[in-house]
């Protein structure tokens, strides 16, 4: 509508008060202008490898950051990271917030690039002062870590709270565990349950894991081992190697559960296939209370929900 109005502001000069040619030279200039700013972006999301390039070219961020997403997930064009660099770079040059995160995201894995944090960071801080929420809880881990700058948990929790508050659930499952462990803030297991519970909702994993132990130890929340199992399972459904090993100890031990040695033994088995060394002990003290049909069932019922949850 913007556009139409120019063209008809034009036309109404050129009729109506016989603008001179310089005027309309400007005026003409102006929408197409606005047509660049209307248009660009589209590219992507039509898989328009040509007319991202194009666009591109003309210095259109919008068209730079997709032409980038294009070259580094191979879409319409073989998959290319240091091309991906380039046009990244050059949106992120021009103040686009995120084509400055995913710079970020490549200086740190070392996509297309040599591996750099302190580049990372540098990118990263850019998206975050604009508000995006990944730029932010990445910025808030590199100071957590210490990569790239000087390690300050206080600055962490700072840019993983600002994250968080946006519904970021990787951050609202950090920040539940800075309050856990009180790196950062003060020890506050109501607050950690509260963060984990935000972060368990959207389905992270790692937070339905903590949320289940804080319920299996009453911290933060009245002890409930019938929660904590929820809690449990539902990590376990997502391959969490320690909620498999825990939901094995909830049957092992008959809490929020009845107890069941054969199920206990399968979700050791799961679990330490996973990865889990504690999982491979538990299994072993498990098997010595099971006949050995009882472990061969175990052991059956581990292979099919293997299978089932590839």
């Amino acid at each position: 509508m913007f556009l139409s109005n120019i063209v008809l502001c034009c036309q109404l000069g050129i009729q109506g008060l016989k603008m001179k040619s310089f005027l309309l030279h400007i005026c003409l200039l102006l929408s197409l202008t606005v047509f660049q700013t209307a248009y660009a972006g589209s590219c992507f999301k039509d898989k328009d490898v040509d007319d991202c390039r194009v666009k591109s070219k003309q210095g259109i961020p919008d068209s730079q950051y997709n032409l980038g997403k294009m070259y580094y997930k191979g879409l319409g064009v073989p998959q290319d990271y240091k091309e991906a660099v380039k046009w990244t770079r050059l949106a992120a040059k021009q103040g686009h917030a995120k084509a400055q995160y995913n710079l970020g995201v490549m200086f740190e894995s070392g996509q297309g690039v040599l591996q750099d944090y302190k580049e990372a960071v540098k990118w990263y801080r850019l998206a975050a002062e604009q508000g995006i929420p990944k730029a932010q809880y990445n910025l808030g881990n590199k100071y957590r870590k210490g990569k790239g700058v000087d390690q300050d948990y206080k600055e962490a929790v700072k840019w993983i709270r600002l994250a968080a508050e946006q519904g970021e659930d990787e951050a609202q499952s950090s920040l539940g565990y800075r309050y856990h462990d009180g790196t950062g803030v003060p020890q506050d297991y109501k607050e950690a349950v509260k963060w984990y519970r935000l972060a368990a909702e959207q389905g992270n994993s790692s937070a339905q894991y903590n949320l289940g132990v804080m319920y299996g130890k009453g911290h933060g929340v009245v002890q409930d081992y019938k929660a904590a199992v929820k809690w449990y399972r539902l990590a376990v459904e997502q391959g969490h190697a320690s909620a498999q090993n825990n939901l094995g100890v909830m049957y092992y031990k008959g809490l929020g559960v009845p107890k069941d040695y054969v199920i206990a033994h399968m979700y050791f088995k799961i679990a330490a296939v996973s990865g889990d060394k504690v999982a491979i002990e538990n299994r072993s003290i498990v098997e010595w209370k099971m006949t050995d049909s009882q472990v061969a069932e175990a052991e059956k019922l581990a292979r099919e929900w293997m299978r089932t949850h590839q």
